[in-house]
Formats: C-alpha cells, sequence, structure tokens
C-alpha cells in the first residue's frame, strides 16, 4: 500500500476512537481502558484463529503457482462465452493475487486480446474473492453458509459483469479503452515463473538462456526458473525438495503481497469491535421499517460503500466484516461489503489511467452495482433456504490459548512456515531426486 492510503487509514482509525468516544455513556477513562483491551485481544484473537488457514492457504496457491505448467492463457480468454468465462475464473482462482497485482494481469491479459468479459469480469474477481486464502479465512471467521455465498455469490456477480459487457457497453467503448492500453508505448515482457507482465528497461532480473532472454518481476521468480522444469510433472515437483523451494518461494511472494492488508484488516476489525458501542450499531442497524427488502437492499447499498471507504482488500476484507456481521450489518450486505474490494479509491485511479475515464467510469459502477444486487439476492435465495447463520456464531473472541486443535493445528502451521522459510532463504537445494534442478537466491 502506498503512504497516502495508510495516512488515510490512519484518519479513519482516529475517526473511529472518536466516534467511540462522542457516543460512549461510560466514564472516559474506563471506557478508553476497557476498549483498548478489547481491541487487542480481538485483534489478537483473529490472527491466532486464522492463522493455520492463512499459511496452509499461501501454501496451496503456492503449490498450484509453482507445479503447473504455463498456458497462453490469454488466448483462452478471447471470447465471452461459457467457456472462456469458465477459463477466467480458474484462472483467477489459482492465481491468488492481491487486488493491485489482479488489476495489472487483468490489464496484460485484456491488452493481449482477452475479451473484457473473460479477463476483467471472470479473471479479475476471481483472482481477488474466490481464491484459497480468503475462503479459508471466511469459513473460520464467519462459518461455511458465507464461504457458500461467497462462491455463489462470486459466480452471480461475474455473470452480471459479462452480461454488462456483452450486452450493455458498446463494442466501441470496451475498443476505446483497448487501445488506451496499447497506445501506452510500454515494451513488457511476461515473467515465465509467474506470468506477471514486466518492463524489460526497469526489471533487474533476467537470463539469458538458448539465445532467449527471460525477464523476471522480482528475484524470487529468477531464482525458481529453469528452462528445463518445463518438462517436469506435477509429482516430480512435488517430490523433489526443488519443487518445494519453487512453491516456498512463490507462497512467499503472496505473502509479501498481501501481509499488509491481512494485517490491517485485523487491526480494523478490532478498533471498530473495541470503540464503537453497541448503541451506535442499533441505531444504523435499526432493523427493517419499511419492509426486510427495503432494509436488506440499503444496508448492500452500505456495506458496499464501507468497502469502498476503507479500501483494505481481498482477506484483510473478512476480519472487518465479520465485526459488522456480529453488530447487525445483514448476510446479504456483508457479502456486497467484501465484494466492494475492486472498487477502492486507488483501484478505480488506476483503471482511469488504464483504460480512461469512460470505461473506468462503467467498469466502476457496474461492479458497484453487481456488488449491491449479488449482495441483495443471495440474502434472499438463503434466507429461503434457512442457511444464513446466527450473528453469534461469527469467531469474535478474546485469546484463550488452550490444549486443543487450534493450538496444534497453529504449531504445526508455524512449523511448515518456518520450513518454507527456510526454503525461500537457501541459496540451492537437492540436485539428486527426479526433477531437483539447483537454485540460486540472491
Amino acid at each position: 500500500m502506498e503512504r497516502n492510503e495508510y495516512a488515510i487509514l490512519a484518519v479513519i482509525a482516529a475517526a473511529t476512537v472518536g466516534i467511540g468516544v462522542v457516543t460512549t455513556t461510560e466514564p472516559l477513562s474506563a471506557f478508553l481502558v476497557e476498549s483498548t483491551r478489547q481491541f487487542v485481544t480481538t485483534t489478537a484473537a483473529m490472527a491466532w484463529i486464522t492463522w493455520w488457514a492463512l499459511v496452509i492457504g499461501f501454501a496451496i496457491a503456492g503449490g498450484v503457482e509453482a507445479w503447473t505448467s504455463d498456458e497462453t492463457v490469454s488466448e483462452l480468454l478471447e471470447g465471452h462465452g461459457a467457456r472462456e468465462i469458465g477459463y477466467g475464473s480458474l484462472f483467477g482462482f489459482v492465481s491468488s493475487s492481491c487486488s493491485y497485482s489482479a488489476i495489472a494481469t487483468a490489464k496484460n491479459l485484456f491488452k493481449k486480446g482477452g475479451s473484457a468479459a473473460a479477463t476483467l469480469g471472470a479473471f479479475m474477481f476471481a483472482s481477488t474473492n474466490l481464491v484459497i486464502e480468503i475462503g479459508a479465512v471466511i469459513w473460520i471467521l464467519l462459518g461455511w453458509q458465507f464461504l457458500l455465498a461467497d462462491v455463489v455469490g462470486g459466480f452471480m456477480l461475474i455473470g452480471m459483469m459479462a452480461f454488462g459487457f456483452v450486452y450493455l457497453t458498446p463494442q466501441e467503448v470496451i475498443e476505446e479503452a483497448r487501445d488506451n492500453i496499447q497506445d501506452d508505448g510500454d515494451r513488457t515482457a511476461r515473467d515465465p515463473v509467474c506470468g506477471m507482465e514486466v518492463d524489460p528497461d526497469e526489471t533487474d532480473y533476467s537470463v539469458d538462456t538458448d539465445g532467449r532472454t527471460y525477464y523476471f518481476c522480482s528475484a524470487s521468480c529468477k531464482e525458481s526458473f529453469d528452462p528445463e522444469e518445463a518438462d517436469t510433472t506435477i509429482r516430480e515437483q512435488a517430490t523433489s525438495l526443488s519443487g518445494w523451494k519453487a512453491l516456498a518461494d512463490k507462497q512467499w511472494k503472496e505473502w509479501g503481497m498481501l501481509w499488509d492488508e491481512i494485517a490491517i484488516g485485523f487491526v480494523f476489525a478490532g478498533l471498530i469491535a473495541g470503540f464503537i458501542p453497541e448503541q451506535v450499531w442499533t441505531s444504523v442497524f435499526s432493523g427493517a421499517t419499511f419492509g426486510l427488502p427495503v432494509y436488506v437492499f440499503w444496508t448492500a447499498v452500505l456495506g458496499t460503500v464501507i468497502g469502498v471507504a476503507t479500501f483494505v482488500c481481498s482477506v484483510g476484507n473478512v476480519p472487518f466484516g465479520a465485526v459488522l456481521f456480529s453488530n447487525g450489518l445483514p448476510f446479504g450486505a456483508v457479502l456486497s461489503y467484501i465484494y466492494a474490494d475492486l472498487i477502492v479509491p486507488p483501484i478505480v485511479d488506476a483503471y482511469r489511467e488504464y483504460y480512461g475515464t469512460t470505461f473506468a467510469a462503467i467498469l466502476s459502477a457496474m461492479i458497484f452495482v453487481a456488488a449491491v444486487v449479488t449482495g441483495f439476492v443471495i440474502h434472499f435465495v438463503f434466507l429461503g433456504f434457512g442457511l444464513i447463520p446466527d450473528p453469534e456464531s461469527v469467531q469474535i473472541a478474546e485469546v484463550q490459548i488452550e490444549m486443543n486443535y487450534k493450538l496444534v493445528l497453529n504449531v504445526l502451521a508455524t512449523g511448515f512456515f518456518l520450513f518454507l522459510y527456510w526454503l525461500h532463504r537457501t541459496e540451492s537445494v537437492g540436485e539428486s531426486g527426479p526433477g531437483e534442478h539447483a537454485q540460486t537466491a540472491d
């Protein structure tokens, strides 16, 4: 995240504390002490509950990216039918990117000929909201019902985006957006390890082999690259130390992109839980005064607006969403909040820079409307099937380290995390097993 974004978040955090100070009915000193205690314990509890799932989620995502062969993705996304939308969703799911990386990759796929529906609809959304890590955290903090809703609603939102691009957006506007990218004059090359587009003139990482120059986005990708590994199978990768090093390098890169947003999500969840008095939530979510449909609709709009205003993306959204749900934001509105991470102000500004003002406005408006409508529809579908969980079931609690499955999972996950970190930092690994190739570190 940029420095100005941290500054805005600091202002929001200060405002959160200020709201608590102004609205509390307790003595100020007692309120500050108790709220600070609850803030710290809630933040720590959420981190403790989800730590093992984050480690496993990043490792699985790293394995998928490191052990599967590279594909000419843009060629598979040139149409806007079910096949192309499916491929876009699949590649988005396995890419496991932060929101900022996802929009950059989607831009490059769109630039190379992928349809707007398959790249800016399916791929971009799936790579932020349908990935392994966010699914694991949603399940732990909010419950399996929310995970099911995230997946079902995610495909609904992708379908709405595809419909909007194919039937509602003039083709000349889409082609003008593509021309805006083509006219930027940047010469880019594809990183053979992670698939990211890099500027050959700016990157410090390259390798010359067999008369060809390969360019990389980072030292870890350069370390993981070996031309011979293109012919190795997933089984050979999974049973070789070099394959696990490639996984470690890939998952560490994912941690590098997302750790701050995850941490901010936990911190904001703790701040909201600790400093906003219950009477504030009661006054905001006062109930279905004008009927349940109206209430769910306007809170879905509110949830989306909150998602835009806080601009904490991807996995970091979930802890805050858990606090909102536990304090009265309806089921579907929480889903709308989670889906709003692709229209936060810095990302909308990136859309404008990439595609031009007109297309950026259309894209942002489509995501906003789709997030609201999806949350609204999913709420009543799940209500009809009796699948909306009790807000009291949300995992927001004080830290209690006990001898139970959470402790065992966290200890094992910590050991696994340290092992992968050791592999990432190791200069070279085994050379004797099938598919094992020497690696070089920085």
